[in-house]
């Protein structure tokens, strides 16, 4: 295998096991969702700011930059669901629901992209079901919320990664990761005073260790997990960088067992329904490469 393969490799399992530690991350700092994601997307688009060529920014039609515009106000939405996920059950849960994404993409790809649906994505998509229920039977009632905030979390995932799909080949990569970026900041901060005024319990400012939380997270669990994304993708094929970025919930759920100790508060039936809806996401670019050939 050729050194730079093996590098690509080692990069993209880096990358892979930084996004799984973002749901960690998410639990152990202390303050409310919508504080995260407020200071995660602030001090990622300053990071990027950083590596982005200034004119790949300029020359980024108006047209393009209002759709990036509405693609980061999803981006910040999917993540204070998704934090919210973590704050009213567990990290596991939220992954899991993630993980649903793949069921998702298969009904809504086709409608926003206009394109046929595909029979094997809907039947896998159906085996997701059962896992579900599995997981919910085996869930404490209080637990429940944070299984519904979860699966809003995945869809809106879905329909913003079906989007940057559709413009990712017209604009400069990372441009694009910033003027996202500086969108989802603009949303948070327009939903911030209604926060403030209408929630009892506001946490917004850090402690010392939810900063240094907070810079693993914005550093090393999203630009740097980008940034090694991106190098491997050079030297990787796309089924291959999928089925590796599958493992993110696996790669999650494992750090949450070790860091979190959360198999304390999940039973057996959680982990068989983890299981069969892995199966289904493992099996799809398997399925995908033989149905396209």
């Amino acid at each position: 295998m050729d050194k730079s393969v093996k590098r690509a490799y080692l990069q993209i399992h880096v990358a892979v096991l930084l996004f799984g530690l973002t749901a960690i991350l998410g639990d152990l700092i202390q303050v409310s969702a919508l504080s995260i994601v407020w200071w995660r997307v602030l001090l990622t688009s300053a990071s990027f700011l950083l590596l982005v060529n200034i004119k790949h920014l300029r020359a980024i039609p108006r047209p393009a930059l209002i759709r990036l515009f509405g693609i980061g106000s999803l981006i910040a939405l999917h993540w204070l669901t998704f934090y919210g996920s973590i704050k009213y059950a567990n990290a596991s849960v939220a992954l899991v629901c993630l993980a649903t994404t793949s069921f998702l993409t298969s009904i809504l790809e086709p409608l926003i992209l206009k394109q046929k649906f595909k029979l094997y994505e809907l039947l896998l998509g159906l085996i997701i079901i059962p896992g579900m229920l599995l997981i919910v039977s085996g869930l404490q009632t209080d637990m429940m919320l944070g299984v519904y905030i979860g699966l809003t979390s995945a869809l809106l995932a879905t329909i913003f990664s079906i989007l940057n799909k559709k413009y990712i080949d017209q604009i400069e990569t990372k441009s694009m990761a910033l003027v996202e970026m500086f969108a989802a900041f603009l949303a948070m901060s327009l939903i911030l005073p209604f926060y403030f005024k209408y929630s009892s319990e506001v946490q917004f400012w850090m402690s010392g260790s939810d900063w240094i939380y907070m810079i693993i997270l914005v550093l090393g669990c999203t630009t740097l997990a980008f940034l090694l994304n991106l190098k491997s993708l050079k030297h990787l094929s796309a089924f291959t960088s999928n089925l590796i970025i599958n493992l993110e919930p696996v790669y999650g759920i494992l750090l949450a067992m070790v860091i979190l100790n959360e198999h304390k508060e999940l039973n057996t039936n959680f982990y068989i329904g983890v299981v069969v809806i892995l199966s289904s996401v493992f099996m799809h670019p398997f399925l995908k490469k033989k149905f396209d050939k």
